[in-house]
Protein backbone atom coordinates (compact mmCIF):
# COMPACT_ATOMS: atom_id res chain seq x y z
CA UNK A 1 0.00 0.00 0.00
CA UNK A 2 1.37 3.09 -1.19
CA UNK A 3 1.52 5.54 1.90
CA UNK A 4 0.80 9.69 1.96
CA UNK A 5 1.84 11.73 4.67
CA UNK A 6 0.12 15.09 5.65
CA UNK A 7 2.15 17.80 7.85
CA UNK A 8 5.66 17.53 8.16
CA UNK A 9 6.01 19.76 11.77
CA UNK A 10 7.31 18.89 15.39
CA UNK A 11 6.72 15.34 15.03
CA UNK A 12 5.37 14.61 11.59
CA UNK A 13 9.01 15.44 10.41
CA UNK A 14 10.63 12.07 12.22
CA UNK A 15 6.97 10.15 11.95
CA UNK A 16 7.46 10.64 8.00
CA UNK A 17 11.11 9.71 7.63
CA UNK A 18 10.66 6.75 9.81
CA UNK A 19 7.87 5.48 7.26
CA UNK A 20 10.52 6.59 4.16
CA UNK A 21 12.71 4.57 6.09
CA UNK A 22 11.51 1.38 7.30
CA UNK A 23 8.14 1.00 4.56
CA UNK A 24 9.34 -0.34 1.37
CA UNK A 25 6.02 0.68 -0.46
CA UNK A 26 6.96 4.46 -0.75
CA UNK A 27 5.80 7.86 0.87
CA UNK A 28 4.18 10.90 -0.89
CA UNK A 29 4.24 13.76 1.14
CA UNK A 30 2.55 17.29 1.37
CA UNK A 31 3.27 20.25 3.74
CA UNK A 32 1.92 23.98 3.74
CA UNK A 33 5.78 25.05 4.52
CA UNK A 34 7.72 24.58 1.33
CA UNK A 35 11.08 24.44 3.31
CA UNK A 36 9.88 21.28 5.59
CA UNK A 37 8.42 19.64 2.34
CA UNK A 38 11.77 19.92 0.53
CA UNK A 39 13.69 19.03 3.68
CA UNK A 40 11.91 15.31 3.43
CA UNK A 41 12.08 15.49 -0.36
CA UNK A 42 15.66 15.57 -0.12
CA UNK A 43 15.78 12.55 2.03
CA UNK A 44 13.48 10.50 -0.02
CA UNK A 45 10.75 11.04 -0.16
CA UNK A 46 7.94 11.86 -3.54
CA UNK A 47 6.89 15.83 -2.95
CA UNK A 48 2.90 15.87 -3.41
CA UNK A 49 1.58 19.15 -4.68
CA UNK A 50 -1.60 19.07 -2.96
CA UNK A 51 -3.69 17.41 -0.02
CA UNK A 52 -6.14 16.04 -2.82
CA UNK A 53 -2.93 14.56 -4.70
CA UNK A 54 -2.17 12.73 -1.70
CA UNK A 55 -5.93 11.57 -1.79
CA UNK A 56 -6.03 10.39 -5.27
CA UNK A 57 -2.31 8.34 -5.20
CA UNK A 58 -2.36 6.95 -2.26
CA UNK A 59 -3.64 4.04 -0.55
CA UNK A 60 -3.01 5.43 3.00
CA UNK A 61 -3.35 8.47 4.36
CA UNK A 62 -1.93 9.85 7.41
CA UNK A 63 -2.58 13.62 8.91
CA UNK A 64 -0.35 14.85 11.80
CA UNK A 65 -1.63 18.62 12.07
CA UNK A 66 -1.91 20.87 14.89
CA UNK A 67 -5.56 21.47 15.86
CA UNK A 68 -9.35 19.96 14.99
CA UNK A 69 -9.52 22.72 12.23
CA UNK A 70 -7.00 21.92 10.57
CA UNK A 71 -7.90 18.51 10.42
CA UNK A 72 -11.08 19.40 8.89
CA UNK A 73 -9.46 21.35 6.64
CA UNK A 74 -7.41 18.58 5.44
CA UNK A 75 -10.53 15.88 5.43
CA UNK A 76 -12.41 18.78 3.64
CA UNK A 77 -10.00 18.54 0.33
CA UNK A 78 -9.56 14.40 0.77
CA UNK A 79 -13.73 13.68 0.62
CA UNK A 80 -13.97 13.81 -2.71
CA UNK A 81 -11.14 11.55 -3.33
CA UNK A 82 -12.18 8.49 -0.79
CA UNK A 83 -13.02 5.71 -2.35
CA UNK A 84 -13.29 1.71 -0.81
CA UNK A 85 -9.84 0.44 -0.53
CA UNK A 86 -8.65 3.52 1.02
CA UNK A 87 -7.61 3.85 4.57
CA UNK A 88 -6.86 6.88 6.69
CA UNK A 89 -4.97 7.03 9.57
CA UNK A 90 -5.48 10.61 12.12
CA UNK A 91 -2.59 10.60 14.20
CA UNK A 92 -3.52 14.55 15.43
CA UNK A 93 -4.56 15.43 18.48
CA UNK A 94 -8.14 16.83 18.44
CA UNK A 95 -11.28 16.55 19.49
CA UNK A 96 -12.56 13.07 20.00
CA UNK A 97 -15.96 14.29 18.66
CA UNK A 98 -14.71 16.05 15.94
CA UNK A 99 -12.38 12.60 14.79
CA UNK A 100 -15.76 10.40 15.03
CA UNK A 101 -17.41 12.67 12.99
CA UNK A 102 -15.02 12.45 10.35
CA UNK A 103 -14.29 8.87 10.27
CA UNK A 104 -18.17 8.36 10.12
CA UNK A 105 -18.33 10.40 6.82
CA UNK A 106 -15.14 8.40 5.57
CA UNK A 107 -17.20 5.57 6.19
CA UNK A 108 -20.03 6.36 4.06
CA UNK A 109 -17.73 7.06 1.12
CA UNK A 110 -16.26 3.76 1.43
CA UNK A 111 -12.65 4.52 2.94
CA UNK A 112 -11.57 3.38 6.83
CA UNK A 113 -10.50 5.76 9.33
CA UNK A 114 -8.59 4.94 12.49
CA UNK A 115 -7.47 7.63 15.32
CA UNK A 116 -4.06 7.18 16.17
CA UNK A 117 -2.48 9.85 18.55
CA UNK A 118 0.75 9.86 19.80
CA UNK A 119 2.48 9.88 22.90
CA UNK A 120 6.36 10.76 24.33
CA UNK A 121 8.21 13.77 22.24
CA UNK A 122 10.52 14.76 19.35
CA UNK A 123 13.23 12.49 20.26
CA UNK A 124 11.15 9.27 20.47
CA UNK A 125 9.42 10.48 16.96
CA UNK A 126 13.54 9.80 15.84
CA UNK A 127 13.91 6.84 17.20
CA UNK A 128 10.64 5.25 16.21
CA UNK A 129 9.69 4.69 19.69
CA UNK A 130 6.10 6.35 19.86
CA UNK A 131 3.81 5.18 22.00
CA UNK A 132 0.56 5.25 19.35
CA UNK A 133 -3.33 4.59 21.07
CA UNK A 134 -5.40 3.59 18.47
CA UNK A 135 -9.51 3.96 17.95
CA UNK A 136 -10.87 1.78 15.70
CA UNK A 137 -12.27 -0.97 14.25
CA UNK A 138 -9.94 -4.37 15.00
CA UNK A 139 -9.73 -5.19 11.25
CA UNK A 140 -8.49 -1.66 9.98
CA UNK A 141 -5.98 -1.52 13.30
CA UNK A 142 -4.80 -5.26 12.17
CA UNK A 143 -4.15 -3.90 8.68
CA UNK A 144 -2.92 -1.09 9.40
CA UNK A 145 -0.31 -1.96 12.45
CA UNK A 146 2.85 -2.53 10.27
CA UNK A 147 2.79 0.78 8.84
CA UNK A 148 1.85 2.02 12.79
CA UNK A 149 4.95 -0.23 13.95
CA UNK A 150 7.07 2.31 11.61
CA UNK A 151 6.72 4.79 13.38
CA UNK A 152 6.13 3.26 17.62
CA UNK A 153 7.43 0.68 19.45
CA UNK A 154 4.37 0.71 21.59
CA UNK A 155 1.05 0.28 19.69
CA UNK A 156 -2.29 -0.55 21.44
CA UNK A 157 -5.80 -0.45 20.48
CA UNK A 158 -8.24 1.07 23.20
CA UNK A 159 -11.36 0.82 21.19
CA UNK A 160 -13.70 2.02 18.73
CA UNK A 161 -13.26 5.39 16.96
CA UNK A 162 -12.67 8.23 19.04
CA UNK A 163 -10.98 5.92 21.83
CA UNK A 164 -7.59 6.53 20.61
CA UNK A 165 -8.05 10.44 21.68
CA UNK A 166 -9.54 10.10 24.99
CA UNK A 167 -6.40 8.15 25.71
CA UNK A 168 -4.21 10.50 24.73
CA UNK A 169 -6.09 13.31 25.92
CA UNK A 170 -6.10 11.57 29.61
CA UNK A 171 -2.48 10.77 29.31
CA UNK A 172 -1.18 14.14 28.43
CA UNK A 173 -3.66 15.23 31.55
CA UNK A 174 -1.95 13.03 33.45
CA UNK A 175 1.61 14.39 33.04
CA UNK A 176 0.83 18.20 33.13
CA UNK A 177 -0.73 16.82 36.80
CA UNK A 178 2.34 15.28 37.88
CA UNK A 179 4.68 17.84 36.04
CA UNK A 180 2.50 20.48 38.55
CA UNK A 181 3.17 18.43 41.42
CA UNK A 182 7.41 18.38 40.89
CA UNK A 183 7.20 21.65 40.30
CA UNK A 184 5.58 23.04 43.33
CA UNK A 185 7.70 20.67 45.58
CA UNK A 186 10.77 21.29 44.28
CA UNK A 187 9.88 24.86 45.23
CA UNK A 188 8.65 23.73 48.66
CA UNK A 189 12.42 22.04 49.37
CA UNK A 190 14.11 25.00 47.98
CA UNK A 191 12.15 27.33 50.40
CA UNK A 192 11.79 25.15 53.47
CA UNK A 193 15.04 23.21 53.22
CA UNK A 194 17.39 25.17 51.11
CA UNK A 195 17.68 21.90 49.09
CA UNK A 196 18.82 22.78 44.98
CA UNK A 197 16.52 20.80 42.37
CA UNK A 198 19.51 17.95 41.60
CA UNK A 199 19.86 16.73 45.17
CA UNK A 200 16.23 16.88 45.88
CA UNK A 201 15.57 14.36 42.71
CA UNK A 202 18.77 12.64 44.19
CA UNK A 203 16.74 12.22 47.23
CA UNK A 204 13.13 11.54 45.73
CA UNK A 205 14.49 8.25 43.71
CA UNK A 206 15.39 6.83 47.35
CA UNK A 207 11.71 6.48 48.31
CA UNK A 208 8.47 5.88 46.18
CA UNK A 209 7.98 9.52 44.72
CA UNK A 210 10.59 9.17 41.82
CA UNK A 211 9.11 9.49 38.42
CA UNK A 212 9.70 10.27 34.59
CA UNK A 213 8.90 13.89 34.55
CA UNK A 214 11.05 13.98 38.04
CA UNK A 215 14.08 12.72 36.18
CA UNK A 216 13.69 14.03 32.76
CA UNK A 217 12.95 17.57 33.69
CA UNK A 218 14.98 18.24 36.42
CA UNK A 219 18.14 19.78 34.53
CA UNK A 220 15.79 22.20 32.62
CA UNK A 221 14.69 23.24 35.50
CA UNK A 222 18.11 23.32 37.40
CA UNK A 223 19.41 25.21 34.06
CA UNK A 224 16.69 27.23 33.05
CA UNK A 225 16.77 25.50 29.91
CA UNK A 226 13.31 24.92 28.13
CA UNK A 227 14.31 23.87 25.42
CA UNK A 228 11.04 22.36 23.55
CA UNK A 229 10.25 18.57 23.06
CA UNK A 230 6.69 19.03 24.02
CA UNK A 231 5.40 22.63 23.93
CA UNK A 232 3.39 24.68 26.11
CA UNK A 233 1.40 25.57 23.55
CA UNK A 234 0.44 21.56 22.77
CA UNK A 235 -0.44 20.92 26.45
CA UNK A 236 -2.53 23.84 26.49
CA UNK A 237 -4.32 22.46 23.63
CA UNK A 238 -4.84 19.14 25.13
CA UNK A 239 -5.66 20.38 28.60
CA UNK A 240 -8.73 22.51 26.89
CA UNK A 241 -9.93 19.10 24.74
CA UNK A 242 -9.29 17.37 28.14
CA UNK A 243 -11.31 19.76 29.90
CA UNK A 244 -14.07 20.07 27.13
CA UNK A 245 -15.03 16.70 27.85
CA UNK A 246 -15.03 16.15 31.24
CA UNK A 247 -17.46 19.15 30.88
CA UNK A 248 -19.60 17.31 28.83
CA UNK A 249 -19.78 13.91 31.27
CA UNK A 250 -20.03 16.46 34.31
CA UNK A 251 -17.18 15.56 35.54
CA UNK A 252 -15.38 17.50 38.46
CA UNK A 253 -11.78 17.16 38.56
CA UNK A 254 -9.97 19.36 40.00
CA UNK A 255 -6.49 18.85 39.34
CA UNK A 256 -7.23 18.98 35.65
CA UNK A 257 -8.84 22.58 36.21
CA UNK A 258 -5.66 23.69 38.02
CA UNK A 259 -3.38 22.12 35.56
CA UNK A 260 -5.53 23.92 32.72
CA UNK A 261 -5.69 27.72 34.33
CA UNK A 262 -1.89 27.18 34.96
CA UNK A 263 -1.20 26.66 31.24
CA UNK A 264 -3.72 29.48 30.48
CA UNK A 265 -0.97 31.86 32.85
CA UNK A 266 1.73 30.60 30.83
CA UNK A 267 0.27 31.15 27.56
CA UNK A 268 -0.65 34.90 28.60
CA UNK A 269 3.00 35.13 28.69
CA UNK A 270 3.91 34.74 25.85
CA UNK A 271 5.29 31.33 26.64
CA UNK A 272 3.58 28.98 24.39
CA UNK A 273 6.60 28.21 22.36
CA UNK A 274 8.79 26.52 25.18
CA UNK A 275 8.97 23.09 26.69
CA UNK A 276 6.23 21.86 29.32
CA UNK A 277 8.62 22.04 32.02
CA UNK A 278 8.49 25.78 31.80
CA UNK A 279 5.59 25.56 33.98
CA UNK A 280 7.86 25.57 36.80
CA UNK A 281 8.23 29.38 35.82
CA UNK A 282 4.74 29.77 37.70
CA UNK A 283 6.69 28.80 41.41
CA UNK A 284 8.66 31.81 41.01
CA UNK A 285 5.58 33.90 42.07
CA UNK A 286 4.54 31.63 44.50
CA UNK A 287 7.14 32.89 47.56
Amino acid sequence: MHVGFIGLGLMGEPMSLNILKKYDKGELVFDLNSAALQNIVSQGAVGASSIKEIGEKCDVIISMVPKSEHVISVYNELYSTIKPGKYYIEMSTISPAVSKEIAEKVKKLGGRMIDAPVVKSRPAAFSGDLGIYVGGDQADFDKLKPILDCIGSNVIRMGSNGSGLVMKLAHNSLVSEIQNGVNELIKFAQVAGGIDPLTFAKAISYGGGQNFYLDGKVNAIANRDFTTAFSVANMNKDLHLSKELADKYNLKLEGLNLTTKNYEKLMERNLGNLDFSASYLLMEDNK
